[in-house]
């Protein structure tokens, strides 16, 4: 699964009898983790296979080598991070600044990728802000998982990123839309009722244009 940055679709890998990868995208993030490592093994385990592979998809990934040093990034990744990343400086992620959702900075060293390398193990559930030079932001949940050699050493790990600004935004509509309507619920003033009323219906709608984008 690998995000179309603009519209959150994924991408899913699969690897047909001739064993060319084949690239189909599917609607779900949830299909995420079941993508990842399905590029994973479509490329056999080889780094060089793999981020070829990855070339392919409209969707930010980029690799690491053992040491959390940026090797490897795919086109996308320059869009969603607003800079060209920079091989040979860039160390834990490919974006220019991060913070948590609280709006606290987060230091690249103590990013989710940099867990993931440093202890060796994926890391899930976490989200936070990109910024990009230009000043905008973008909320994304990363997938930052270990990868082995062919001998099962160690060898960097793998990241790609959903961008879930949108979905975000949608689900923070559908909540305003229901206090709306429990507060009106709760009023007695008829027309303050019905004016909150109306602003549930707006909120709900606006949410169900941005799902239809997205």
């Amino acid at each position: 699964m690998f995000v179309c940055a603009a519209r959150e679709l994924l991408i899913s890998i699969n690897v047909n009898q001739a064993g060319a990868i084949r690239v189909d995208l599917v609607t779900s993030v949830e299909s995420a983790e079941n993508l990842l490592h399905a590029a994973i093994a479509a490329a056999g385990g080889e780094r060089a296979a793999l981020a070829e592979a990855l070339e392919a998809l409209d969707a930010p990934v980029y690799l690491t080598d053992a040491d959390g040093n940026v090797t490897h990034y795919n086109r996308a990744c320059v869009d969603f991070a607003g800079r060209v990343p920079q091989i040979g400086s860039d160390r834990w992620c490919v974006t220019w600044k991060l913070t948590t959702l609280d709006g606290e900075p987060l230091p690249h060293e103590l990013c989710p990728m940099a867990v993931a390398v440093k202890e060796r193990r994926e890391v899930r559930g976490a989200e936070a802000f990109v910024e990009r030079p230009d000043g905008t932001r973008r909320r994304i949940v990363p997938f930052p998982t270990p990868l082995y050699d062919a001998q099962g050493a160690f060898a960097g790990a793998i990241n790609l990123v959903i961008d879930v600004t949108e979905r975000r935004r949608a689900e923070e509509l559908t909540a305003q839309a229901l206090r709306c309507r429990r507060l009106a619920a709760s009023i007695g003033d008829h027309q303050a009722g019905g004016t909150l009323r109306s602003m549930a219906d707006e909120y709900d709608a606006e949410a169900e244009r941005i799902r239809r984008l997205n």
